[in-house]
């Protein structure tokens, strides 16, 4: 049997989802940890086992100096820190280093500020690299696994992915009550939410689009709030009966005027909600499609509560991990889903 190569990784940053990818990074039999990035001072010097959560030592210590871990021999970045530092990202490939990364700014290359995707493209020449974008959503539901539901139709009408999250569970309080508003007094929906949706949500479909032959031209995104009918003890805090208790947003992409791909996001901290026409059901997802061969897919977590938190940041790390192998067998340039190969995960 040949032995398979071993992949040389740096983990760059280790937020929820990025300490799960370290995690799996260490764990996997065709990979090794050679580097990792962390923003908080705090954690700089700790070794990268504790900060996965593993009783494992690795030898490998956390650092804040970006120029130390650019200036490393591998193959690969996983790239999960908050915000897209451009400088930063195309030193990273043009030093011969793949990314594979969970930002959403290269779902849709055509969507990139022209300017950023000059310079993006001209690293990757340099270095000879390529870089992706995944998750679970957008990512896994808006693409990997629209792509084979849309192949079993030859009229495409409208495909529908609804997202069903309860983040009762998630112990977030600057997150879910600050940002994302749960708790609030129920008034008009804030348009940058949507708008912030919109831009990962619609260049991940408009991907799709252009792809089946139905390039997207305008994208709608709204939303709508729902009050809880009681008062709430959730994981972050306190949610008063009469406030904010869910959340609906829907992003949909049209070609020619007529609407071919929408995501509706169900955000919630309870189903019991005055607009009971939401049928707001368990976290998972709902795929609708419409045309000569419809069909309804309904994906659920078989997961207790108590686990769930523990659960639900895998659903994000693990497909860019498993992603790195297709990742760096590929063209230089920017890849999507559409382009690359399927991404098959390696468990032993």
């Amino acid at each position: 049997m040949t032995e398979r190569r071993k992949y040389r990784v740096i983990q760059w940053a280790t937020g929820n989802i990025g300490s799960r990818a370290l995690r799996s990074v260490i764990e996997h039999p065709e990979m090794e940890l050679v580097g990792l990035w962390v923003s908080s001072d705090g954690k700089v010097g700790k070794d990268a086992g504790e900060l996965a959560g593993l009783d494992q030592v690795t030898g490998i210590h956390a650092t804040n100096a970006a120029s130390d871990l650019i200036a490393l021999d591998a193959d690969c970045v996983l790239y999960m820190r908050q915000g897209t530092d451009w400088d930063e990202l195309t030193a990273i490939l043009a030093s011969g280093k793949n990314v594979v990364t969970t930002r959403g700014d290269f779902h849709h290359p055509a969507m990139i500020a022209p300017e950023n995707r000059a310079r993006v493209e001209e690293a990757c020449r340099k270095g000879q690299t390529s870089i992706y974008s995944t998750g679970s959503s957008p990512g896994f539901v808006t693409e990997a696994l629209t792509i084979p539901l849309l192949s079993l139709a030859r009229r495409h009408d409208l495909i529908t992915i609804d997202e069903y999250a309860d983040v009762s569970s998630r112990n977030s309080p600057d997150m879910l009550f600050k940002i994302m508003g749960f708790g609030e007094p129920v008034g008009p929906y804030d348009q940058r939410r949507a708008e912030h949706l919109k831009g990962d949500f619609g260049s991940s479909l408009s991907q799709i689009g252009e792809a089946i032959g139905l390039p997207v031209d305008e994208i709608d995104a709204f939303g709508e709030v729902s009050a809880t009918r009681e008062t709430l003890q959730i994981a972050a805090g306190t949610v008063m009966a009469g406030t904010v208790g869910a959340m609906r947003t829907t992003i949909t992409c049209k070609h020619q005027g007529r609407p071919v791909l929408r995501f509706r996001a169900n955000w919630y901290v309870t189903t019991d909600i005055t607009d009971a026409g939401w049928n707001l059901r368990d976290s998972g997802w709902r795929i609708r499609t419409e045309g000569d061969t419809p069909v309804l897919v309904d994906i659920h977590f078989p997961v207790p509560e108590e686990d769930y938190a523990a659960f639900t940041p895998g659903l994000t790390a693990h497909r860019p991990v498993n992603a790195i192998a297709a990742v760096c067998a590929a063209e230089p340039g920017i890849r999507t889903t559409v382009d690359l190969p399927q991404i098959v995960p390696v468990f032993a």
